[in-house]
């Protein structure tokens, strides 16, 4: 077995056991969380039939990257990495909150202004811009977490509002959210990549703010190639990005972006290999290292043996 769609071990101590859209996170003592990022993939909030192999190794294994790459910034939740597809960390309460940033217009944020929106998330963005131009500065448009269907777009002053974060823990996250969009650009350049868009998700333990989560993945990010990228938007074409976007242009293509009554296209084995291909690709650029494809067992005996090797040492 290639890909990872789904995990089903009981560990030692384990007290309970999560299965999100794409990771299986299961609760140890009610102090770690080992979180199993499958190969499943979603997109417009709905999971797709079929895995995509190495998909899940891919993001766990850049996320790490970046995690260790940041705590001198923002403390982080990782614990251990005993598999490529595993990391083991410290249960904090979740803020309700995904903490997006932008440097440039892209995505949902370009899809608004092309509407005729001049706010999102409360955030003023000037006149005259066109999709994938850089913004004056970095905005910090936020959302809330949904535990259930899409993430809703929310104002600063909303999220204060509601009392949903306090005000001194806000500026906080503000400023990690910075911090960290500014580190992950230095480091997307050196690889010859911009750092269009990413979220930040953070939570608490012992009163103390963590960094959660992933980071700086194809997921959770947007990157466009820095070769080109003055003279594309020059002459009015699109970049060239490593970012999931791709196989949401697939699917929107064949009319599908998660609407009621819309059908998933048909995901051929070539199409499957050639999305885990790109994947491979983004992990190559982002990190500059080569993907080494773990061989041998089969790869749920390998996660579980892992697991619970970790386990006895904490």
């Amino acid at each position: 077995m290639i890909a990872l769609k789904e995990t089903h071990f009981n560990f030692p101590n384990q007290t309970s056991f999560y299965k999100g859209k794409v990771r299986d996170v299961y609760t140890i003592a009610d102090k770690y969380l080992v979180m199993v990022v499958s190969d499943r993939i979603s997109a417009f909030d709905v999971v797709l039939p079929e895995p995509i192999p190495y998909k899940g190794q891919v993001l766990n294994q850049i996320a790490a990257k970046f995690l260790k790459a940041t705590a001198d910034i923002v403390p982080n939740w990782v614990v251990s990495v005993p598999d490529p597809s595993v990391t083991i960390g410290r249960i904090c309460e979740p803020f309700k909150v995904e903490m997006v940033i932008r440097g440039y217009l892209a995505g949902h944020a370009a899809r608004e202004y092309a509407a005729g929106k001049r706010q999102v998330c409360g955030v003023s963005l000037p006149e005259g811009l066109k999709e994938n131009d850089k913004l004056p500065e970095p905005v910090i448009t936020p959302t809330t977490k949904a535990a259930v269907g899409h993430d809703e777009d929310i104002s600063k002053e909303e999220i204060l509002r509601q009392g949903i974060v306090s005000v001194e823990d806000y500026e906080q996250l503000e400023q990690y959210t910075k911090a960290l969009f500014a580190r992950g650009t230095e480091i997307a350049a050196k690889q010859g990549l911009i750092l269009v868009d990413t979220k930040y998700e953070f939570g608490k333990a012992d009163g103390k703010i963590f960094l959660i989560d992933e980071i700086h993945t194809p997921d959770s990010s947007r990157y466009f190639y820095s070769e080109g990228y003055t003279e594309r938007q020059a002459s009015n074409e699109p970049q060239k990005q490593l970012s999931k976007e791709f196989v949401r242009r697939w699917l929107i293509e064949n009319n599908f972006q998660g609407k009621d009554g819309q059908v998933v296209p048909e995901m051929t084995p070539e199409k499957v290999e050639s999305i885990s291909e790109r994947y491979i690709e983004l992990y190559e650029q982002i990190t500059g290292e080569a993907f080494v494809k773990p061989g041998g067992i089969n790869i749920l005996d390998r996660v579980e043996a892992a697991i619970k090797n970790a386990l006895t040492s904490l």
